[in-house]
C-alpha cells in the first residue's frame, strides 16, 4: 500500500496523527501496548514454599515427632514450617515489588504525532495508528509500518536470532524490540502488545548474564555450609545408631540439626538486602535493573565517565563563527541551521538554532523546503539536508576533517582550518565545519565554535569519587586539547590520550599489547574516541585486573556498557544503551554516581556481616551439638530447642537489611579467606564458652540434664544474637554506627521471649530469674571476648 492507502486502513493522518480523544477510544479497545506477564496466584506461590529440599527436611522431622507421639516437638516443627514460608513468601513479595517499581521507571517511551504536536508519551499508550517517530538508538516500541524518511537499519537480533542489522525503507514493517541502528523514519503503528508479529518486547529490567562475584560467593558458602553439616551430621548419627539409639528419633534430631545450620534463607535474606538498597538508589534516581550490580558497584575501583552531558552540561553554545572561502557569519549560521532538526532536540542543532534566533535568521530559514534530511551518524560524523527556494542545494555540518574531506579540500585549506580547529581546542571550544554543495561542488563554508561548559557539581564530584577510592578516566570523541582542557578544570589531571593514535600504534606493531594496557591504565583520560574504542578501553583495564564502570548515551555504547562490571547509562540515554546497561541514572552528572557507590558500599556491609553472623552460628551450634554427643554421650539441646533458635533467630536476621554501617573508604571485594577465617575464629571461640558454662552447669551448678538443656538454649540465644553485635563493624563493638533501632530492637525482644520461655520453663524444663540473669551477664562477658578476638584477628589480617 501507499502512504495515502496506510492512511485510510488506519484512519490517521502523518501530518497530525490521531486525536487525543481517538488514542483514549482505540486504547479501550486494544488494550495497553504491552505483554501481560503470567503472574503465578499468590497462595500457590505461597504454598510453593512447602515443596522444596528444606522444607521437605522439617516435614520429616514433623512426621517422625508425630510416630514417637513427641506432640509439642510436632507442633514446633509446624510452626518453624510456617514461619520459614511466611518470611521467604514476604521477602520475595517485598523484592518483586521493587522490581516492579524499577520496571515502571524504566519504561519506554515514543515519540508520538497526536493533535498535530509531536510528544513524548509511555510506549505503553500507543494504538494502532498512532503516528511515530523511531531514530538511532530507539527500541522500536511496536510494529511500525514506515512511510516518511531515507532508511533504517535495524538490529533485530534480539527477536530474530539474525546477527546482521537490517535495512528497512518506506512500506516496510519495523518490529517491536528491534532497535535502531542508523537512521530516522517516521512511521504508523500497524499493532501492539500481543497483537504484534513477535508478540512480545524487550525487556529492559532482566536477568543476568554473567555468573557475578555475589553469585560465586553464594555458592561458595553454601558449599562449605552444607559439605560441613552433612559430615558432621553423618557422623553423629553413625555413632548413635551404632550405641543404639532410636532411628527413628536420630533422624528427627538429625534432619532439625540439619535445618537450622544449613543457610537456606542466606540467598533471600541477601536478596532483599540488595532489593531494599535499589529502592534507596532509585529514590536518588539511579535505577539498578539487575539486583547483583549493586555488588558489582560497591567494588569497581575505576570509573570511565563520558564528558558530554555527564562532567558538562550537554548546553552548547556558539563561539565566535569563522566565515571562510568568501561566505559572511550568517551564511555559515544559515547553512547548519537548514542542516539541523529542532524535532529531534539534538544539542548541537538547539545551539546552532538559538545562535540563527539570535541573528535574526528564524525567518529566512521558514522560506526554504528541506526535501531531504540525513540525520547525523555516528559512524560518517555529519548531517546532511537537500534544501529548495528558488534554488536547489544541499548543506552539511559535521566534524571538520569530515567537512573537509567532503569537499576535497586543498593542502592550503586544510592546514588552515587545522591551525583554528587546534586554537579553539586550547580554549576549550569543539569546531563544527559548515560545507555548501552548489555549480556542482562542495564548499567549505566555515566552522562554528562550540563550547558545553562543565557541570557546577562535576569538580566537587570528581573529588568525591577520587576520595571514595575510585579512579575516574574521562572519554570523549572531542580533540586532545579540548580534552585536557576540561580534565583540567575538574580535576581529573592532564595525561590525555587520543585512543585513536593510540590503537593505529597497535595495529602497526609499533606497541606491544601489554604496553598498550599499561599506557591505558595509566591514562586520566581519552579523546578522539569512536564508540567502538569503549569496549577495547574496558577490555584493557579488566585484563589489568580492575573492576571497571563504564558510562554511555549512544546505541554503539552498548557493548562497552555489556563489557564493564558495571554499565552505566546516563540521563537521556538511547533506549538501546539503557537496555545494556546494569544502572540507569535519571538525573544528569556524575554527582548520582557517587550517592550509587556510597549506597552500594553500604549494602556490601550488610551483606558482609550477615555472612560473617551466618557461618559463625552454623559453626557454634553444628561443633558443639556434635562434640557433645560424640565425647559426652548425651543431647546438649533437644529438637524442639533448635527449632525455637531458627524461629527466634529470624527476626535479628531479617533487620540486619536495615542496620546502620560503616561505609568502606575504597573498593569493596569479597574476601573469602577473610571471611572465612574470622566467622570460623569466632564460631569456635562460640564453642569454647558452650562447653564452659557446659563445665559450669554440671560441676557447680548441679542442674539436670533437662535444667542443663534449657540453660544451654538460652546460651545459644543470648551469645548468637550478640555475636550480630560483633560481626556488623570492623571496629569496637560499641563504636559508631550504632546498630539500627530495628536491629537492636528485634535482638532485644527476641532475647527477653527466650529468656521466659528458658526461665519459666515454656516446652522445656525452667531455670528461673537467677540463672537466666547469670547467663545475661556469661553471654555478654563473651560478647566482649568474642570482639577482642575479632580485632586481633581483623589486625593480623589487615582487614579495614
Amino acid at each position: 500500500m501507499n502512504v495515502e492507502e496506510i492512511e485510510e486502513e488506519y484512519k490517521t493522518s502523518i501530518k497530525t496523527g490521531l486525536s487525543t480523544e481517538e488514542a483514549k477510544k482505540r486504547l479501550k479497545i486494544y488494550g495497553y501496548n504491552e505483554i501481560p506477564e503470567k503472574k503465578v496466584h499468590p497462595i500457590i506461590k505461597f504454598l510453593s514454599y512447602f515443596w522444596n529440599p528444606i522444607a521437605w527436611m522439617i516435614e520429616i522431622a514433623a512426621i517422625l515427632s508425630a510416630i514417637i507421639k513427641h506432640w509439642v516437638d510436632f507442633v514446633i516443627i509446624l510452626i518453624l514450617l510456617l514461619v520459614n514460608g511466611v518470611v521467604g513468601f514476604w521477602e520475595e513479595y517485598k523484592a518483586e515489588n521493587v522490581i516492579e517499581f524499577l520496571k515502571q521507571k524504566m519504561a519506554l517511551n515514543a515519540r508520538v504525532l497526536r493533535d498535530g504536536k509531536w510528544q513524548i508519551i509511555p510506549a505503553k499508550e500507543l494504538v494502532p495508528g498512532d503516528v511515530v517517530r523511531i531514530r538511532i538508538g530507539d527500541i522500536v516500541p511496536a510494529d511500525i509500518i514506515l512511510v516518511d524518511g531515507d532508511y533504517l537499519v535495524v538490529d533485530e537480533s534480539a527477536l530474530t536470532g539474525e546477527s546482521l542489522p537490517v535495512e528497512k525503507k518506506i512500506g516496510d514493517i519495523a518490529y517491536s524490540g528491534s532497535i535502531v541502528k542508523k537512521g530516522e523514519m517516521t512511521g504508523i503503528v500497524k499493532a501492539t502488545g500481543l497483537n504484534t508479529y513477535f508478540g512480545k518486547t524487550v525487556k529492559l529490567v532482566e536477568k543476568a548474564e554473567k555468573v557475578s562475584s555475589y553469585q560465586k560467593m553464594i555458592i561458595k558458602i553454601g558449599d562449605y555450609l552444607i559439605v560441613l553439616a552433612v559430615i558432621l551430621i553423618a557422623i553423629m548419627v553413625a555413632v548413635e545408631l551404632f550405641r543404639g539409639k532410636s532411628l527413628i528419633e536420630t533422624a528427627q534430631f538429625a534432619l532439625v540439626l540439619a535445618v537450622s545450620a544449613i543457610p537456606a534463607a542466606m540467598p533471600a535474606v541477601l536478596s532483599i538486602t540488595m532489593a531494599i538498597g535499589a529502592l534507596n538508589l532509585a529514590k536518588k534516581d539511579a535505577i539498578v535493573k539487575k539486583l547483583v550490580a549493586i555488588e558489582e558497584l560497591a567494588g569497581v575501583d575505576i570509573l570511565c565517565s563520558d564528558k558530554t552531558g555527564t562532567l558538562t552540561k550537554n548546553q552548547l553554545v556558539c563561539g565566535e563563527i569563522i566565515a571562510l572561502n568568501g561566505f559572511s557569519k550568517e551564511d555559515v549560521v544559515l547553512f547548519a541551521a537548514l542542516a539541523s532538526r529542532e524535532e529531534d532536540a539534538d544539542a548541537i542543532d538547539m545551539a546552532i538554532l538559538n545562535e540563527a534566533k539570535k541573528l535574526g535568521l528564524m525567518e529566512k530559514i521558514k522560506n526554504y523546503k528541506i526535501k531531504k534530511f540525513i540525520p547525523f551518524d555516528p559512524v560518517i560524523k555529519r548531517t546532511e539536508a537537500e534544501v529548495t527556494n528558488d534554488e536547489e542545494f544541499k548543506v552539511s555540518k559535521g566534524a571538520p576533517q569530515v567537512i573537509l574531506d567532503l569537499c576535497n579540500a586543498d593542502e592550503e585549506l586544510r592546514r588552515k582550518v587545522e591551525e583554528i580547529v587546534d586554537k579553539l581546542a586550547e580554549n576549550g571550544y569543539r569546531a563544527l565545519g559548515v560545507a555548501v554543495y552548489k555549480n556542482g561542488r562542495w564548499h567549505f563554508a566555515g566552522i562554528i565554535p562550540l563550547y558545553d561548559p562543565p557541570r557546577e557539581d562535576a569538580p566537587l564530584a570528581v573529588k568525591k569519587i577520587k576520595e571514595l577510592g575510585v579512579i575516574i578516566k574521562m572519554v570523549t570523541g572531542d580533540h586532545v586539547a579540548i580534552a585536557k582542557n576540561i580534565a583540567r578544570m575538574l580535576g581529573i589531571g592532564d595525561k590525555i590520550i587520543s585512543i585513536s593514535e593510540l590503537l593505529k600504534k597497535l595495529k602497526r606493531g609499533e606497541i606491544k599489547e601489554e604496553k598498550f594496557d599499561e599506557i591505558v591504565e595509566e591514562a586520566d583520560g581519552f579523546a578522539e574516541v569512536f564508540p567502538e574504542h569503549k569496549y577495547k578501553i574496558v577490555d584493557s583495564l579488566q585484563k589489568r585486573g580492575h573492576l571497571v564502570a563504564m558510562t554511555g548515551d549512544g546505541v554503539n555504547d552498548a557493548p562497552a556498557l555489556k563489557k564493564a562490571d558495571c554499565g552505566i547509562a546516563v540521563s537521556n540515554a538511547t533506549d538501546a544503551a539503557r537496555a545494556a546497561a546494569d544502572i540507569v541514572l535519571l538525573s544528569p552528572g556524575i554527582s548520582v554516581i557517587v550517592d550509587a557507590i556510597q549506597e552500594a558500599r553500604r549494602i556490601f556491609q550488610r551483606m558482609e556481616s550477615y555472612v560473617i553472623y551466618r557461618i559463625t552460628e552454623t559453626i557454634r551450634i553444628l561443633f558443639f551439638v556434635e562434640l557433645c554427643i560424640l565425647i559426652l554421650g548425651i543431647y546438649p539441646i533437644t529438637a524442639l530447642m533448635i527449632v525455637l533458635l531458627a524461629i527466634l533467630n529470624d527476626i535479628p536476621i531479617l533487620a540486619i537489611a536495615y542496620d546502620n554501617v560503616v561505609e568502606p573508604k575504597s573498593p569493596v571485594r569479597w574476601r573469602m579467606r577473610e571471611i572465612l577465617m574470622l566467622s570460623t575464629a569466632l564460631g569456635l571461640s562460640g564453642v569454647v564458652s558452650s562447653f564452659l558454662i557446659f563445665y559450669i552447669s554440671d560441676v557447680f551448678l548441679h542442674l539436670t540434664i533437662a535444667e542443663l538443656q534449657s540453660f544451654v538454649f538460652l546460651k545459644l540465644i543470648l551469645a548468637g544474637h550478640a555475636t550480630i553485635f560483633v560481626t556488623r563493624i570492623r571496629d569496637r563493638l560499641w563504636k559508631k554506627p550504632y546498630p539500627s533501632k530495628l536491629l537492636f530492637w528485634g535482638v532485644m525482644g527476641t532475647n527477653i521471649i527466650g529468656t521466659i520461655v528458658a526461665a519459666e520453663g515454656i516446652f522445656m524444663a525452667p531455670i528461673g530469674w537467677d540463672l537466666a540473669l547469670f547467663m545475661w551477664l556469661y553471654a555478654h562477658v563473651w560478647m566482649l571476648i568474642n570482639d577482642e578476638i575479632k580485632m586481633i584477628l581483623l589486625k593480623r589480617l589487615k582487614i579495614d
